[in-house]
């Protein structure tokens, strides 16, 4: 097992594919920037409230809640009102799991996240399998790694059963709402020319706020979403499509073939060409039996 030190120690099994970290913070936090990670992301938090941007929605998490996101999904989290936070975290590769449980199909229902509202008794059921698995991590006795494999186990089939309460009455942040509609209406018109004060006066606020709220509950700066976007769209009809390499461009909003390739090229590491390549030769049928 490897095991990453300090105040909160985060332990990782399985050659890296399962991490769990439990973790007690004060004051006003937040992940520097979006980020993902390879492998599956569970998110149980047993004391306070935290702000995710994920799937383009602000969704806040309660105490007692869970959220699951897939891997490769970009996020980041905030603090809310609430500063105070405990939380458990667990990353794995669903291909650790029986195969009734890795499809993503199962848990996601077309959504980029989950976020399980469970019942008092599903919490302290779930909380009790977390606790488990870190003390598993931290004793290391014989065969533990299997057992914290079946402990998670355990807490997605609990999940897989939970039962969500109604929502009809749920009262959302006016601040939230306002940052998952500013975020649709960008993923609407992203391959439009579009500014932050055309934006900002659709929404009948001023740019400087819009900018403000919209970096604190997304990490991005509104500009720095719109080229997200544009990429991530790149990047499917790269690999999905037959599109020449100047019909894309132009299609999700540069105006000039040069910007896209060096703006491509920065945020991916790679030319459009070389992606393509790249994602054809991954998707090749392998001619070995």
């Amino acid at each position: 097992m490897t095991k990453v030190t300090g105040p909160n120690p985060k332990y990782q099994i399985e050659q890296g594919r399962y991490s769990i970290q439990h973790m007690m913070r004060k004051g006003v936090t937040a992940m520097p920037r979006p980020h993902s990670h390879p492998w599956t992301e569970l998110y149980y938090l047993s004391e306070g409230e935290r702000v995710y941007f994920v799937d383009n929605r602000v969704v806040t998490v309660h105490k007692g809640e869970l959220i699951l996101i897939p891997g490769g999904e970009l996020h980041s989290t905030a603090s809310s009102e609430i500063a105070e936070f405990e939380r458990i975290l667990i990353h794995f590769d669903p291909a650790l799991l029986p195969p009734a449980l890795r499809d993503e199909s199962a848990w996601f229902y077309g959504r980029r996240y989950r976020l399980f509202r469970l019942s008092l008794r599903e919490q302290n059921d779930a909380q009790s399998l977390l606790n488990r698995m870190l003390e598993e991590c931290r004793l290391e006795k014989p065969y533990y790694e299997s057992s914290v494999i079946a402990l998670l186990t355990e807490l997605l089939i609990l999940l897989q059963r939970s039962t969500p309460p109604p929502q009809a009455g749920e009262r959302k942040h006016p601040l939230h709402e306002l940052v998952t509609d500013v975020a649709t209406f960008i993923r609407t018109h992203y391959n439009k020319t579009l500014t932050i004060e055309e934006t900002a006066k659709h929404f009948f606020i001023s740019p400087s706020y819009l900018s403000r709220v919209f970096y604190r509950f997304t990490g991005f700066h509104f500009r720095e979403y719109i080229v997200h976007l544009r990429v991530k769209e790149a990047e499917r009809l790269l690999a999905e499509s037959s599109d020449k390499i100047q019909e894309i461009a132009p299609a999700i909003g540069f105006e000039h073939l040069s910007h896209f390739n060096k703006t491509f090229k920065r945020v991916t590491g790679l030319t459009p060409l070389q992606y393509r390549k790249e994602a054809r030769s991954q998707r090749a049928p392998s001619r070995t039996e």
